[in-house]
């Protein structure tokens, strides 16, 4: 990739001299380099040399071991240290050239140069996306298995669900995820008693390795977390970009996943700050998951995590891109679904135990969210 030329990121290879006529040594005699994609010769600054691009986009690689380079636009004039490897070589055309001015001539160390190549390419992209399902399942619910040749994603939003595969069990909470690898044979199913919630996403993967992520109880950041949120809120705006939108995310999640993995253990710590803002909204979260049933307000959530209305909605927004009184009410129209599924309730007995002022209200709510009304949603579930 090519870096912006500035004094900070040059250090380690000279000075970056003031954008002036004049600023290349001029008590030194003015010589030229010229450098095509095929011929960019490879050279040692034996003294100090000015450097300054005369022709063309011209690309300055350097090294201050001969071994790794940096790409640098020279678009304004530098002094490389003596021993610095160098070259330049065009950007997007066919030829570039760069004046030099040095007591003692560069050495030329190879006339074929390095390999160029400027393009930032992926290690890792989601290339397809298959499904996207948020999952809302009866109690004790039993899927009995499957193996495909994507990938498949796994995020428990509500109460908790078994994973099987390659002889594991494993009992995912609230929060928790897991990934299965192409053709890894998977089954789900529920305690009795017990009506998940979770999103399911297969997918394919170019590059990146996500071996370290496969068939474990994964605790995902709350960067992850927020990301799968955001997903399914484009999912319900879907528009022509949406799928882009989408799988752009699923990208930026599963790279975080994998940094939490890889990063040396004193990198995981987050700041006192990030780590204190991450338990309150978790604790909040909590909160109103656990009385969701009950009349809930912003200043009473606030209040159950110890911090101010204000600064609970700032953290809201700020991480999960919505306001808690928005949350709270979406969460109530999902506890809504559970309840219809369970069929133990009128409509206006749900309404009422969810703290709805009228069932005309909750009905208005349930259909602006969902698209169908509390009673064609509960024809299609029964």
């Amino acid at each position: 990739m090519i870096r912006n030329l500035n004094q900070l990121n040059f250090s380690g290879f000279g000075t970056v001299a003031p954008e002036r006529a004049g600023a290349i040594c001029a008590d030194l005699p003015r010589k030229t380099l010229r450098a095509t994609a095929e011929d960019a010769p490879v050279y040692r600054a034996i003294s100090d040399t000015w450097i300054i691009g005369s022709g063309g986009m011209t690309v300055l690689s350097v090294s201050a071991d001969g071994q790794t380079y940096q790409d640098y636009y020279l678009d304004k004039p530098v002094c490389l240290r003596s021993g610095v490897h160098f070259s330049i070589f065009p950007f997007r055309q066919a030829a570039a050239s760069a004046d030099y001015s040095a007591a003692l001539e560069p050495e030329c160390l190879a006339r074929a140069g390095r390999p160029q190549d400027l393009r930032v390419r992926h290690k890792l992209r989601v290339t397809e996306l298959y499904t996207f399902f948020y999952q809302e399942k009866e109690q004790g619910f039993f899927f009995p298995g499957e193996s495909h040749p994507m990938l498949e994603l796994t995020y428990v939003d509500q109460g908790s669900l078994h994973s099987v595969a390659d002889g594991l069990d494993l009992v995912l909470q609230k929060g928790d995820m897991v990934i299965y690898g192409p053709e890894q044979w998977h089954m789900q199913y529920a305690d009795i008693g017990i009506a998940p919630r979770f999103v399911t996403i297969s997918f394919d993967l170019e590059g990146g390795d996500l071996s370290p992520l496969l068939n474990r109880i994964i605790s995902p950041p709350q960067a992850a977390v927020t990301l799968l949120q955001q997903m399914l809120r484009e999912q319900e705006r879907m528009d022509s970009y949406s799928t882009d939108v989408i799988i752009s995310q699923l990208t930026l999640l599963l790279l975080s996943l994998l940094r939490q993995q890889g990063a040396p253990a004193e990198k995981l710590k987050a700041s006192n700050s990030v780590h204190s803002d991450n338990e309150i909204i978790r604790s909040a979260q909590q909160y109103i998951s656990a009385h969701i049933r009950e009349k809930l307000s912003v200043p009473l959530v606030a209040h159950s995590v110890d911090v101010s209305p204000s600064y609970l909605t700032a953290l809201f927004h700020k991480h999960l891109q919505i306001s808690p009184g928005e949350y709270i009410r979406r969460m109530k129209l999902q506890e809504s679904k559970q309840m219809i599924r369970e069929n133990s309730m009128n409509f206006t007995e749900i309404a009422a135990v969810l703290q709805y002022s009228t069932v005309h209200h909750f009905s208005r709510q349930f259909k602006e969210k969902f698209g169908i009304t509390p009673s064609e949603y509960a024809k299609s579930v029964r």
